[in-house]
């Protein structure tokens, strides 16, 4: 089928920036959204206003069927335009942005003739939302395709009736996977739990979308009676206490407030579309203007900052790891995965072996082809000579914190390296004057630190000193993009941004452990103010040995006391996690925290002295150049720590609560407990009050 030279007669005339159409022979009008000015389609108000005219003559003169596709190569629709709606928020009139987008989908949803979203690539928020208002949908087997409803991590949830419409489609067990998580779904997925009808090779995808739309389909009855029973009275009675009880295991009411509303809305609305579209747009206006939902968004614009930091002229293809460790065995791995070739060395074979190990698993976990996997793993290769240096592009050292060690590795790895090779350290705290001195191409060497775990953790510190020349910084920054981190730049000063920033709050919370305040009362003072693990048991996870040797780095340059438990390396079989026992127990993974007893008070002034260390050195970060402005610094510390994301980082919250008073409470502590909470200089800042 090729599409005709005219549309519908209603069109004649009618001028479209933003949406493309043409009338198949078949009878099947492809409408094709190419934003203008744009490499991506996203939902401005303009676009949904031209859509608006556009289906409302198409209801006047009525194609057989419509087909609605990206005219994009990058993807379908992203969803809604963020900028905007931030700028909507700012001048209150997000409920008429909310009310538009309803009526424009609802307007699609009533159109007297059948319609089909087809859909290729990224298909997000509003794009998901506008493809529910289709009656059918038919997805593109590319890996590309991902259909999801990512609004409760920006602190709302669909609002353009995305949540009236998926529940009664795919049930609500599965809409509510969907939407509490933010997850995306690939087309397979999408198209086993129901939300998309059919899916095809690409080319295929316009003429598979018309076939539908002249033919239709019906559902399996399973799925259909899944939708319906899942959304009766009761079954919404009975199913909203346990879904809320899940979404508690992760997260407080009071720091995440839109998953509960979104069970709540759900729960107490019935009647038809129109009074449920009514409820959700009333419940999501509301969310919209909360400190969590504009401070997840600012987050948002964070790390769509981080991303725009490299480009894609790296001049990268191999790296060489050298330490196989679990951090270097780790970095060889996802470099891998992410389609670098890798050698990965070190003094023994059963380093490397271990890391390959490792590594078996991690493309397990993340390749699920086969044959596939077979490709991945077959670009990691171990390398006990060390001979890959000499064809690297990229040299990165994760050997031991010892500042000697790697200045001896780098005297016997860089004659070996190529002119324009890049060599990195994944220091954690050692300062880069220290390891720098004897380096001949000072310009080209920088340090990389990775965050443990490596597949988690998205931010990558890209630490700068004042031999390295600006080329080697872009060229890392395109490396950290090609392999999905995000680059901060930092200072060379030790322990860097986020090491530097952490250590005091960790170093607080074992003071207090060593005082005899319970382990458990400590993390849960940490977690009620959002962080995401506690202090006590994070020192677990990354290592008492590993705390002890940042903590002999970074204590002198703060001016902090080490607690006895950090002061010397920890006895043999108790660092922590990995051995099964540290401050705490640990089996299978996890933390055996003693329970706390029925009548346990914990200090009225624990999550200041957990806190206030944290903000304190993030302001002296900010004061003494560690990075270039507050919102590096912010995106730095959220992505590097899990710092609470509702908050928006330690610059914005010491904003958002007032400098002035954060810093008289710091004076409280400086006089009760001494000189590790005398202020640090930048408090005074215009930053802090902006």
């Amino acid at each position: 089928m090729t599409a005709g030279p005219h549309a519908p007669t209603s069109f004649d005339g009618l001028r479209a920036r933003h949406w493309k159409t043409d009338l198949r022979d078949d009878g099947v009008l492809v409408l094709s959204f190419d934003r203008a000015d744009a490499t991506v389609n996203t939902f401005a108000q303009d676009v949904l206003i031209e859509l608006d005219g556009l289906l409302e003559r198409l209801a006047l003169d009525p194609p057989k069927g419509l087909v609605l596709r990206s005219a994009k190569s990058s993807g379908f629709i992203a969803g809604a335009d963020i900028k905007e709606f931030q700028a909507f928020d700012e001048k209150g009139v997000v409920g008429d942005a909310i009310r538009r987008g309803q009526q424009v989908f609802q307007r699609l949803a009533e159109l007297p003739f059948p319609t089909v979203a087809a859909i290729h690539g990224f298909c997000m928020g509003g794009g998901t939302e506008i493809a529910l208002a289709c009656r059918y949908r038919v997805a593109s087997n590319d890996p590309s395709t991902r259909i999801g409803l990512p609004e409760v991590k920006l602190g709302i949830y669909p609002g353009w009736g995305g949540s009236v419409r998926l529940p009664p489609l795919i049930g609500a067990p599965a809409a509510f996977d969907m939407m509490l998580t933010g997850r995306a779904l690939s087309a397979a997925a999408a198209r086993a739990n129901g939300l998309v009808d059919k899916v095809v090779e690409p080319a295929l995808l316009v003429d598979e979308a018309a076939k539908l739309a002249l033919r239709g389909t019906q559902r399996p009855f399973k799925q259909r009676a899944l939708g319906w029973a899942s959304n009766t009275w009761p079954a919404r009675q009975l199913l909203a206490p346990m879904l809320a009880k899940q979404v508690a295991r992760k997260a407080r009411k009071e720091h995440y407030p839109a998953p509960y509303a979104l069970i709540s809305t759900w729960q107490r609305s019935g009647g038809g579309v129109q009074a449920r579209l009514s409820a959700e747009r009333k419940s999501v206006v509301k969310l919209a203007s909360t400190p969590t939902a504009r401070n997840l968004i600012r987050v948002f614009f964070l790390q769509e900052r981080l991303k725009g930091q490299g480009g894609k002229d790296h001049r990268i293809a191999n790296v060489h790891v050298v330490g196989a460790g679990v951090m270097g065995g780790d970095i060889a791995a996802w470099s891998a995965y992410k389609g670098f070739n890798v050698t990965v060395a070190d003094r023994e074979q059963r380093f490397i072996d271990a890391a390959m190990t490792r590594a078996q698993a991690l493309f397990a976990k993340k390749v699920k082809d086969e044959g596939k996997r077979a490709t991945v793993a077959a670009r990691l290769k171990g390398d006990l000579s060390g001979d890959g240096a000499a064809q690297a592009d990229l040299v990165i050292e994760a050997i031991i914190e010892k500042a000697e060690a790697k200045r001896e590795l780098y005297a016997q790895v860089e004659p070996r390296m190529k002119a324009d090779a890049l060599l990195t350290t994944n220091t954690s705290s050692i300062p880069l004057t220290e390891l720098s001195g004897h380096i001949a191409r000072p310009a080209q060497f920088a340090g990389l630190h990775y965050f443990n775990p490596v597949a988690m953790m998205p931010l990558v510190e890209i630490i700068r000193h004042d031999g390295m020349a600006a080329e080697t910084e872009q060229r890392l920054a395109g490396f950290c993009k090609a392999i999905d981190k995000l680059p901060v730049p930092v200072t060379g000063t030790p322990g860097f941004l986020v090491n530097r920033v952490l250590f005091p709050y960790m170093l607080e919370a074992v003071t207090a452990y060593s005082e005899g305040i319970p382990g458990a009362a400590i993390d849960k003072a940490a977690v009620k103010f959002g962080m995401p693990m506690g202090p006590i048991e994070l020192v677990d996870t990354v290592g008492l040995d590993v705390a002890s040797g940042v903590g002999n780095e970074l204590a002198p340059f703060l001016g902090l006391p080490i607690p006895a438990a950090l002061s010397t390396p920890p006895e043999a079989g108790k660092r922590g996690k990995k051995d099964g026992q540290g401050l705490y127990k640990w089996e299978n993974g996890k933390a055996l925290k003693p329970e706390l007893p029925k009548d346990y008070q914990a200090p009225s002034d624990l999550e200041d002295r957990l806190i206030l260390p944290l903000l304190n050195e993030a302001v002296a970060c900010l004061h003494d150049g560690v990075v270039s402005d507050a919102d590096l610094l912010d995106a730095g510390v959220i992505f590097g720590t899990g710092f609470a994301p509702f908050r928006g980082g330690p610059i914005q919250y010491i904003r958002q609560t007032g400098a002035d008073a954060l810093l008289e409470r710091l004076k409280q502590l400086h006089a009760r407990y001494g000189d590790r909470f005398a202020p640090r200089p930048g408090w005074d800042s215009p930053a802090l009050r902006s």
